[in-house]
Parts: C-alpha cells; structure tokens; sequence
C-alpha cells in the first residue's frame, strides 16, 4: 500500500517557564514574606502567578518576586527574569529580564543557566551566540535539570555551537526523558524510529512516543498515530491511529491535520468523508 501519511520529524526548541515549587499555605507564606524572608517572598509570587491559595495576579507575583530577587533569591531572581521576558504584570524588557536571569544564573540556579541559555539561543537582551548558549545549557543539565539536558541534546543534534553529534544528543535527550520532559521523549522516540547513532527499534520508539503524548505533545500524538496506522512496534489499528491523529490535530499539529484528512479521504478507522 502507498504511504500516504506525513510523517514529520521535528526537533523542537522550547522556551523557559516559570521556575516553581510546590503548593504553599498562602497565610502562612504571606506572614513570613511581609517579615522579609526572602524565600517566602519568592513562594508568594509563585502563588500569585499560579493562582494557588489566592487569585492569580502577575502584578503581585512581580512585587513579590522583586523583593526576594533583591535579597539575592536565585530561584525569584530568574522569575523576575521571566516576567520581564514576556511582559507579565511589568512592561516587557529583554534587557532587564537578561538583567536578572544572569544574576541567578551566576549564583549556580540550574534553572537560571537554561534560561540564560536561551536568551542566547534566541538572541534575547543580548547578541544571538549559539557557543554561550551551550556553555550554560551545559551547566543546566550538568546539575541534572531537565530543560537543560533536552536543550543541549538539540544543540548537538542541530550542530549549533557545537560540532553535530548524535550520540552526544541521544545521551542528553535520554537524561531528560527519563525525567519525563516530553520533548526529549518525543525526540527520543523519534531517533530510536529513524536509527540515529542506535538500531532502528520501533518498539522502543513507539515507547518513547506514547509518553511523549500523553503528556499533550502534539508531535508525540501524531507520530504515535502513525505507528498505529502502519503497524510500527504495535499491531495496526486505524481507530487508535484516528484518535491519536485528531488529538494532534485539535492542538493544530500540521501533521497531526494532514494525516487525520488522509484517515477521512480513505476511510480508516472512520466513514469515508471528502468534507471532512
């Protein structure tokens, strides 16, 4: 049977969060803060961000996270950062969100090095340099943060400022796969698929897949439809290819969409529909 299907390979770069903890009584975090515990502080703005124990509100988050930052609190320190990058309850400044990122980063916060990476990877606040950006990656994922080791698997995989090597980029994507970071599952899987630097295994790849999109990643989805439609590491079925293919395509995954319309042109695992 001619394949029809697309399947695209895409070695995803994402972008930084918010650096978190865990849930926090807000009345008892907001006593200590008001006392100036920077660490409380910082707590409280990431309530604040969330929406968790009190309404959401970035301006407050902000507030509380300046304070922290300017007591030297890494972890508010590289959120400031954050807020500043993307105009959350402050007026959005690359410079100034550089500003604090490398403060933390500075202090040895994994989170911070990965952000400061990515400032340099996508030029933010600071010339494009693609060799800092894997100086800090590197010192991420050396301290084992997830973000970080997926980042510098997509430097070496990508050949950016760093020679190309694959087995450089399987060995850091396993590191944060295996932390459940659903990129680097996805791009795992995708590697075992293709035969990059390890023997072509579809199970492995497929295993790799589905983790990836059970987590809501839409290339995840689609790719693991596609291992369904053809019976790649598990046996063909076209009801779980259609399922994984709209999930994928309801995200707005061009693969995802061109292959749920190839499922209703030809009838697999649904009527037959042109419309559609």
């Amino acid at each position: 049977m001619k394949k029809y299907f697309c399947l695209l390979l895409v070695w995803a770069m994402c972008f930084m969060a918010i650096h978190s903890s865990n849930a926090y009584d807000f009345s008892a975090t907001l006593t200590k803060a008001e006392q100036g515990d920077a660490t409380a502080q910082c707590n409280l703005g990431e309530m604040y961000y969330k929406g968790e124990g009190v309404a959401k509100d970035y301006y407050e988050a902000v507030k509380w996270y300046r304070l922290a930052a300017e007591q030297g609190d890494a972890r508010a320190q590289v959120n400031l950062g954050s807020m500043y990058l993307y105009g959350y309850g402050v007026a959005q400044a690359s410079t100034e969100a550089l500003k604090w990122i490398r403060l933390s980063a500075e202090q040895g916060d994994a989170t911070g090095q990965c952000s400061l990476g990515i400032m340099y990877f996508y030029g933010r606040g600071v010339a494009q340099d693609y060799t800092e950006a894997v100086k800090w990656y590197r010192l991420s994922a050396e301290q084992g943060n997830a973000d970080g080791q997926y980042n510098l698997g997509h430097m070496y995989s990508n050949g950016r400022g760093v020679a190309q090597d694959y087995a450089e980029a399987f060995k850091w994507y396993r590191l944060s796969a295996e932390q459940g970071y659903a990129e680097a599952q996805f791009n795992l899987g995708a590697m075992y698929y293709e035969g990059y630097v390890v023997v072509q295994d579809y199970t492995e790849a497929l295993k790799w897949f589905r983790l990836s999109a059970e987590q809501g990643n839409a290339y995840g989805q689609n790719h693991l439809g596609f291992m369904y439609n053809y019976g790649y590491g598990v046996p063909q079925n076209y009801t779980e290819a259609l399922k994984w293919f709209r999930l994928s395509a309801e995200q707005g995954d061009a693969g995802g969409q061109c292959n749920l319309g190839v499922m209703y042109e030809k009838g697999y695992g649904v009527a037959q529909n042109y419309y559609e």
